[in-house]
């Protein structure tokens, strides 16, 4: 794996690590008052996001860089369009993790 890889790796997890940041002040949120109640919603999507939103990205970078399979223009253009977000999930849990990890088609 080189660097750049690494690097990316790295930054999903220290977003993770914000994302669970965010799910403690979304529970505080909600067992909270009225007043403070949406200051801390507001705070945890705010904090939470950046973990979406990279991840997102990560997965189709990672698919555009590393897919050898025969089907590449339609993955590409499924992993694109399809907004519920199940094909980016299927190809985190499939391709993208077992990649951080080093393992299966991905062992070093």
């Amino acid at each position: 794996m080189n660097d750049k890889w690494s690097t990316r790796f790295e930054l999903i997890a220290y977003f993770g690590w914000m994302a669970l940041g965010a799910l403690f002040l979304g529970i505080i949120g909600a067992v909270i008052s009225q007043p403070a109640e949406k200051w801390f919603l507001i705070f945890a999507v705010l904090l939470a996001l950046p973990a979406f939103v990279y991840t997102y990205v990560v997965v189709i970078w990672h698919w555009k860089d590393r897919y050898r399979g025969q089907r590449s223009d339609l993955w590409g253009a499924l992993i694109l369009i399809e907004t519920s977000g199940w094909t980016k999930l299927i190809c985190l849990f499939r391709h993208l993790i077992p990649d951080m990890r080093g393992k299966g088609r991905y062992a070093r």
